[in-house]
């Protein structure tokens, strides 16, 4: 993914017969597969997980969060480490940490070791994702190549739609553990048939020594932000409200942690930029293409897409929270509900097929991300504590098309003026956009859920009748810290509380998907500084590198449908 110049097959890769590449093709699929299933399931088990271990409400957004955090933050360095030491080879080793910390998720009895499973998954996801990219690009020339990404990027959208049905069935009927389980035999299968059919590949170049210092940078810049926008609303945005205690260290200034966080965010990130330059002066491999950035419609694009990712992720972790939480649906159901984001977005990837060559990029991308604007705006405007899955099908489907729009279409316009010979790196830049971007959006729409669900609990539990205040913060509090989970049980205890409770759920989802709209406004606006480019009139579409390619495909991994 890091690659300067597009991946050189090995002689092996060269000889080998058209009929193993393909069965090959079908075990790197595969592979894929597991990252973008693991991803969706995770969304419809939330719920189940909150009842069974008892996290809170903090801890959910760490679930989400820390495997996207670790998948952003390492894209890069083993994508490097790939072509470097062979791409087979990180690929196996990935798909085994992938399983082996499946197990530790599927057998988690705390919520703590959950989150440190699923760090180790996305420590796994991250060696995955590039070499399946890179194995094509070295095994697979002309017409064929284009088959096989075609192949591979339709893996990703068929596993979109059948991850929450996967993960809904598995949770209701089984247990949310084998949402995990599942990826273990799945492990053993692409293991065994990437070791048969695939064959090894590394860099045909001078060995590229990986940025070490720029990854610690980077990751500890990433997760120092992440840390502060997820836990400000615990440990307090300024004054420390509730002492921070780690292992056996507890934090002792009445000045919160959060803001030395975000001091901590802005040095790393200083530090980050100004070791990068320095490399690239110097003539060595930097994690982010830095030169590139003078090119503003990578600048622009990437600005763009972060942006958008922001927007797209943040109303993913909300919506199965209401809809099993408030309107009582099991995660079959909801898996069922969001079937309707994967629906709009197949239809919107044949419309882009059908008038890609005939409108221009960009004008395909702002069109899908209004079409994004108004299924998440139409969303918060439709839900109530009453609402019906009629009245959210119809945006869902809309905000898909808009999902499948954009997201293919705003990877060729960021890469459109990329040197041929480093559009591996430009690729692999922009992914890392999208990822920090999506990492960025469960964090700050999360915070914005939850923290206007406390608000707007508290405010409607002061008009219940004969309830003190002691017992009124005990609901607010059971309430946002079990993500909802409390509501059930409240109906027992007393109907009016649990009817403010639902009330003001559906209230925090409502302003999360009004902030994701706003986001992406922003992200449309971001659009705007983007030049056209004059689609082709034939229908045809010159044979692209291996780094092009790469490219296109890369940042379909991982989009929220």
């Amino acid at each position: 993914m890091t690659d300067q110049h597009p991946a050189t097959p090995t002689a092996s890769a060269r000889a080998e017969s058209p009929r193993r590449r393909w069965a090959g093709l079908v075990f790197i699929s595969i592979a894929v597969a597991l990252i973008i299933v693991d991803s969706t399931i995770i969304n419809v088990a939330i719920p189940s997980i909150v009842r069974d271990l008892a996290i809170t409400s903090t801890q959910v957004q760490w679930v989400q969060e820390s495997y996207t955090l670790v998948f952003a933050a390492l894209l890069l360095v083993f994508g490097t480490l790939a072509d470097r030491y062979g791409r087979r080879r990180i690929l196996i080793l990935g798909v085994v940490l992938f399983a082996a910390a499946s197990v530790l998720a599927a057998l988690a009895q705390s919520g703590d070791l959950l989150i440190g499973a699923r760090l180790i998954q996305g420590i796994g996801g991250a060696m995955v994702l590039p070499t399946t990219l890179s194995l094509i690009n070295a095994n697979f020339r002309g017409r064929d190549r284009g088959i096989a990404f075609a192949i591979w990027g339709s893996t990703i959208g068929g596993m979109v739609a059948v991850g929450p049905l996967l993960g809904g069935w598995l949770t209701t009927y089984f247990s949310w553990r084998w949402a995990f389980g599942i990826n273990v035999p799945l492990g053993v299968i692409i293991v065994i048939g990437v070791l048969v059919f695939v064959s090894e590949s590394k860099d045909a170049g001078e060995p590229r020594r990986v940025d070490v210092v720029g990854a610690v940078l980077s990751v500890l810049t990433s997760a120092s932000l992440v840390f502060g926008l997820i836990e400000g609303r615990s440990y307090g945005w300024w004054l420390t409200n509730k002492p921070m205690v780690i292992g056996g260290f507890t934090w002792p200034y009445s000045i919160s942690p959060i803001p030395v966080a975000f001091a901590i965010t802005l040095l790393a990130g200083a530090a980050f930029i100004l070791w990068g330059l320095s490399r690239q002066r110097a003539g060595k491999t930097t994690l982010l293409a830095f030169s590139l950035f003078r090119i503003a419609s990578f600048r622009n694009g990437n600005i763009a897409a972060l942006i958008v990712s922001l927007g797209e992720f943040g109303i993913i972790l909300s919506l199965p929270l209401w809809l099993q939480n408030v309107l009582g649906y099991d995660a079959l159901q909801t898996g069922f509900v969001l079937l309707a984001l994967a629906i709009g977005s197949f239809v919107a990837s044949g419309f882009a097929g059908a008038y890609g060559n005939r409108v221009s990029p960009e004008t395909i991308v702002r069109v899908g991300i209004v079409l994004e604007i108004l299924g998440v705006a139409g969303l918060g405007l439709v839900i109530t504590a009453d609402a019906s899955w009629l009245a959210i099908v119809p945006f869902l489907f809309v905000y898909g098309m808009g999902v499948g729009l954009a997201t293919a279409q705003l990877t060729g316009v960021v890469l459109k003026d990329v040197p041929v010979e480093k559009s591996g790196q430009g690729s692999g830049t922009s992914s890392t956009a999208r990822q920090i971007g999506s990492a960025l959006g469960i964090a700050v729409l999360g915070t914005v859920l939850f923290t206007s669900v406390g608000a707007s609990l508290d405010a409607k539990l002061a008009d219940v009748p004969g309830l003190p205040e002691s017992a009124r913060t005990q609901v607010v509090d059971a309430v946002v810290d079990s993500a909802g989970a409390a509501i059930p049980a409240l109906e027992a205890q007393s109907p009016a509380v649990a009817t403010a409770a639902r009330d003001a759920f559906s209230e925090g989802t409502r302003y999360s998907a009004f902030a994701a709209a706003g986001f992406l406004v922003l992200g449309l606006l971001a659009t705007l500084r983007l030049s056209g480019t004059t689609p082709q009139r034939d229908g045809r579409e010159p044979e692209a590198d291996a780094g092009g390619e790469a490219s296109a495909a890369v940042t379909t991994a991982g989009e929220p449908v």
